[in-house]
Formats: structure tokens, C-alpha cells, sequence
């Protein structure tokens, strides 16, 4: 029986050849910054200055300088440290989890998005090192022995924080590193600048593209794959345990594992989709990063969004089920008391603004899907904030209850932390290519045998 393996949808448009393909990608390194990254650069860098200035403020006056409070002693600093590493789940999930079930439309996105995971889980480390109030004591979270006789709490789930986002931090950057050997060797040997090849020649680890080498790379792939899949559940699960393992109502909840991990996928693909919605058109790449990558994508939000909203609406039913008064009402103060404004805009760009993406025009009209990507990022901000301060703002006692005020310093370094992640995503393109050059032509039209006429039984 002959078979025809030709019919699934190419992955690169427009039938580009292998040194077209290469030319394209690489194109952003060898051409000079142009004004558009310059205005791109400044933007992100007068954000970031912003956010310096917000931490200079902080360690030198205290934390009394944010809108921290009693009750509310956890504000925008875990808020942000909550919602970053989420935005970092999509990188390791698009790149390990669709490359283990051998997924093609993985290659245009799979580099960006890893590269983005790390930016946010840089971005998502300052809060808690800041939160402490003195930051240069934080070489005591290492377990290690010491002359004072001091050891962590091995018991606190703040340190399970510590030990889960550095490891994924770690095993995230080695993965990416790997899948960049190939691309610093192919750089290495079409650039003519002499300081490039020899950064090149340094960080391509003597890469020749023998079959030896492409055995072992493959090999390292896929282990560094299998481990880093079980990480995406655990990190933000370990996250969850923050608040889980609180006695306080609204977070004492065993449904915050998975309702944690799904909310951390949905914005995660959502700050995807809308970075690369830009990234495709300044560097021409709509042939490699293609509408059917972003209706893709949009699809996993879409079902990740329903995810969240049944979280939601169980979060009501396991209040009213418990029968615990305590517990009904956290989730009534919720959605009609003072923050009811911050909790209905949650429930509108998580749970409504989404369901349009069950229309294929929105799911590949580059408008919609960037109105609806950015609300999804604006939603899960706010459901971090919903779930950190109308949890503690009205706790057991009406004596002890109160009104949290975010202050300029905690909107400066809310700002800032914006500031750094672009700032990092805009010097990457520059620095790096955005799009794996190796894995780009391997799924390209003429690199795989497409057996023809071969008989298959």
C-alpha cells in the first residue's frame, strides 16, 4: 500500500530552501540595530529604570514603602512572584511536552518560548528575595553548616519555593543551552567578524555536525526533555502549597495544585502569543512562525481557560458544600465586597474573553487573538491578586479586618518587572536567534524522505 506522508500541513510556509531558511533567521544578528529597536529598547529600559528606582526606595526606607499591611502582609510582592512563574510554564510545556509527543508545529515557537520561561523566572525570583525585607541575608536559605547553628525550615513551604523554581530554573537554561549548540555552529561558520566566530566557536563546544555528535545531542535532548516535563506540574503545584497549606479560607483548598498549574499554562501561552505576534512581523518571520502556530496555541488557551473557569466555579461549590461559615463567606466577600471590582475583571478576561476562540476567525485574526491574549495576561495578574489580598483583608475577626492600598513603589516595581522581561526578550532577539535554525530545517519541505511509491504493506 503506498502512503502518502506529504498531506499534513507544512510546517514552513511558502517552500523556502535550507540557506533561505538559515538567511532568515539569522538575519536579525547580522544586520545592525535599526530605530525601531532602539525605540523598543528605550521603552522597556525606561520601565525597568522605574522599577530600579522602586527597589532602591525598598532597601533603603523598608518594606514599610509598599502598601503592606495587617492584615494584609502579603501584597503585590507575592501577587508578581505568583503571576511570573506562571508566565513561565509555557516555554518548558511547548518545548519538552510536544517534543516528547513529537509535535512539528513545536520548531517555529518552541526557542522563543523557552528563552521567555527563563526571563520570567528571573523576573519571578526578585519578589521573594525582596519580600524578606533583607535581601543580602539570602545566602541563609542554603542548607549548608555553619559556625552560628542556624538551619532552615525544611518544614515551610517557602522553602520548597526556593529548592522547586531553582531547580526549574536550572534544568530550564541547561535545555535551552543544548538546543542552541546546533545554531552557535552554524552562526560560527557563516559569520566573518573574527570576535563573533570565537564567542561562536566557544559556546558551539566544538560542534562539527558529525552523526556522533547529532547522537548524542538527541540523546541529551530528550533526556533533559523527560526531566523537565514532571517540573512543569511540580513548580507550580509547590507554588499552590503556599497558600494550600494556610488554614486561612479561601486558600486552605485541595483543588490549588491543578488549578494553579492550569491558570500558569493559560497565561503563560497567552504572553507567547503576544510577543510573537510581534516578533513575526519585525523580522518577517510569518513563513516559520505561521497563523496555524498561533491558532494552535490559541487552542491551548481556550481549553486551559474552560480549566480555569471550572476551578472557579468549584472553588463556590466546595465553600458552599463545606458548610463552614468562615469559608462562605471569603468567597461572597470576593464577588460583592470591596474587591469585587478586581474579582469580576478575573472572572471577564479568564473565563468570558476567551470563549471567543471558539470561532476560527478570531483564532487567526492577529487583532482579536491580541486584544483577547492581552486581557488573559491582565486576568491572571488580578486572579493572583484576588486569591493573595481578599483572602487576608477580611480574616476570622471583624476587628482585625482592613484595606489594602498598593503605593507608588509597588506599581514602580510591578512596572519594573515588566521592564526587565521585555528588556531581556528584545536584547535576545538581537543576541540570539529566536527560532531553532536546526530543528527549522529539519521539518522543512525536501529534509525528511516523504517515501513515495515505497511499499508500506
Amino acid at each position: 500500500m503506498d502512503v502518502d506522508y506529504s498531506v499534513e500541513a507544512p510546517v514552513v510556509r511558502g517552500r523556502l530552501s535550507l540557506s533561505e531558511i538559515e538567511e532568515l533567521v539569522a538575519k536579525p544578528l547580522d544586520s545592525k540595530p535599526d530605530k525601531k529597536f532602539f525605540v523598543a529598547l528605550s521603552i522597556s529600559g525606561s520601565a525597568l529604570l522605574i522599577g530600579a528606582i522602586g527597589l532602591f526606595f525598598t532597601f533603603y526606607y523598608g518594606i514599610g514603602t509598599w502598601g503592606n499591611n495587617q492584615p494584609v502582609a502579603w501584597g503585590f510582592g507575592i501577587t508578581n512572584f505568583v503571576f511570573w512563574v506562571g508566565i513561565g510554564h509555557a516555554g518548558t510545556l511547548i518545548s519538552a511536552i510536544l517534543f516528547l509527543l513529537r509535535q512539528k508545529w513545536r520548531t517555529g515557537i518552541a526557542r522563543f518560548a523557552e528563552a521567555m520561561t527563563i526571563f520570567a523566572v528571573m523576573c519571578a525570583g526578585i519578589f521573594p528575595i525582596i519580600h524578606t525585607g533583607r535581601p543580602w541575608l539570602a545566602g541563609y536559605l542554603t542548607p549548608y553548616p555553619n559556625q552560628h547553628g542556624l538551619w532552615i525550615n525544611f518544614t515551610s513551604p517557602l522553602i520548597w519555593d526556593v529548592f522547586a523554581v531553582s531547580v526549574y530554573f536550572t534544568v530550564s537554561l541547561v535545555f535551552w543551552y543544548t538546543g542552541l549548540i546546533p545554531d552557535f555552529a552554524t552562526l560560527r561558520d557563516r559569520t566573518t567578524s573574527k570576535i563573533k566566530k570565537s564567542v561562536y566557536s566557544i559556546f558551539s563546544l566544538g560542534w562539527r555536525y558529525s552523526s556522533r555528535h547529532w547522537l548524542h545531542y538527541e540523546k541529551a535532548y530528550v533526556i533533559l526533555a523527560g526531566f523537565a516535563t514532571p517540573l512543569v506540574l511540580s513548580v507550580h503545584t509547590i507554588v499552590s502549597f503556599d497558600f494550600a497549606v494556610a488554614i486561612l479560607p479561601g486558600w486552605h483548598s485541595t483543588i490549588f495544585p491543578p488549578y494553579f498549574v492550569a491558570g500558569a499554562i493559560f497565561s503563560g501561552f497567552a504572553m507567547v502569543v503576544t510577543v510573537l505576534v510581534f516578533v513575526r512581523k519585525i523580522f518577517d518571520l510569518q513563513n516559520i512562525i505561521t497563523l496555524d502556530h498561533l491558532e494552535k496555541m490559541n487552542k491551548v488557551i481556550l481549553a486551559t481557560g474552560l480549566m480555569v473557569g471550572y476551578s472557579y466555579a468549584t472553588e463556590f461549590f466546595f465553600a458552599w458544600y463545606s458548610g463552614v461559615q468562615f469559608e462562605q463567606f471569603v468567597f461572597i466577600n470576593r464577588a460583592f465586597g470591596p474587591y469585587a471590582w478586581a474579582y469580576w475583571t478575573m472572572v471577564s478576561c479568564n473565563v468570558l474573553f476567551p470563549q471567543f476562540f471558539w470561532f476560527k476567525k478570531i483564532r487567526r485574526s492577529i487583532p482579536a487573538m491580541m486584544v483577547i491574549v492581552i486581557l488573559v495576561n491582565v486576568g491572571m495578574w488580578f486572579e493572583r491578586f484576588v486569591i493573595v489580598v481578599t483572602s487576608l483583608h477580611r480574616d476570622f475577626l471583624p476587628s482585625s479586618w482592613g484595606m489594602f492600598t498598593p503605593t507608588l513603589v509597588d506599581g514602580g516595581i510591578l512596572l519594573g518587572s515588566f521592564g526587565l522581561f521585555f528588556t531581556l526578550v528584545i536584547l535576545f532577539t538581537k543576541a540570539l536567534p529566536v527560532v531553532s535554525i536546526a530543528e527549522i530545517k529539519a521539518v522543512s519541505d525536501g529534509a525528511q524522505p516523504t517515501h513515495h511509491g515505497a511499499n508500506h504493506g
